[in-house]
């Protein structure tokens, strides 16, 4: 099954310095269809002013990864951690017992964020943070681990049986995913438009996938893609 998410239908808020879009039920709004897919419960699509940012906030026993699509997000926690993560890296955060954090938008341009919680294996494991660059060129034509629990070289750990992939496609290309049993995928593009198993989407779209052997992601323009394989 593939059911195409359009982006005109995800829920909004608008915060003056904050533009987001929720994939599922978050915040005020909430949606009884869209509660979550799978292990994966949240997917906002985040658009922060410059010099601005959400202050520090508690989060526990959450998985967090945030793409980064365009500018950089500058984060700092509880554990004494900083960094500066740009355009086309990644940070992942496993909040475990509890950790308080702060994330801010500190250039002179928007900065266009994935954020993307998905459920942890157990409670109460340990809190830990880490962010590392992804070069598109290394991802081209394919998609490549970026955040995993399941051992995948080179991706960012994360304490749940799940994982995050980046693919860039150059337009007129594809490359294809397979799925275990009991696997779900939820995809969406950062940028333009492509076809996976023959249905059409475009940027910022939900494509959400359940009960399918293999996908096959098919470039209509140069495309962008994220897409994050979890247990049902």
């Amino acid at each position: 099954m593939i059911d195409i998410r359009p982006f005109e239908t995800l829920g909004h808020a608008n915060h003056g310095w904050l533009d987001a879009r929720h994939h599922f039920s978050f915040a005020g709004h909430h949606d009884p269809a869209r509660m979550g897919w799978g292990a994966i419960r949240v997917w906002n699509d985040d658009v922060i002013a410059p010099q601005s940012g959400f202050p520090p906030h508690p989060h526990r026993d959450m998985e967090i990864i945030t793409y980064v699509r365009q500018g950089a997000i500058t984060h700092e926690d509880s554990m004494g951690n900083r960094g500066r993560t740009a355009a086309g890296d990644v940070q992942v955060m496993s909040a475990g017992t509890g950790v308080r954090h702060a994330e801010y938008n500190l250039e002179d341009e928007d900065t266009r964020i994935f954020q993307i919680w998905i459920l942890p294996d157990k409670l109460g494991a340990t809190p830990q943070w880490g962010a590392q660059p992804f070069p598109k060129g290394d991802r081209a034509g394919r998609f490549v681990p970026l955040a995993s629990g399941l051992g995948d070289t080179g991706a960012l750990p994360i304490q749940a049986a799940a994982r995050v992939l980046g693919a860039t496609l150059k337009a007129g290309t594809a490359t294809t995913h397979a799925f275990k049993p009991g696997r779900v995928g939820y995809l969406v593009g950062a940028e333009g438009r492509f076809r996976v198993n023959g249905e059409l989407a475009r940027a910022r779209d939900g494509v959400a996938i359940r009960d399918l052997a293999e996908i096959r992601v098919e470039a209509i323009e140069d495309s962008e893609i994220v897409l994050v394989e979890a247990p049902r």
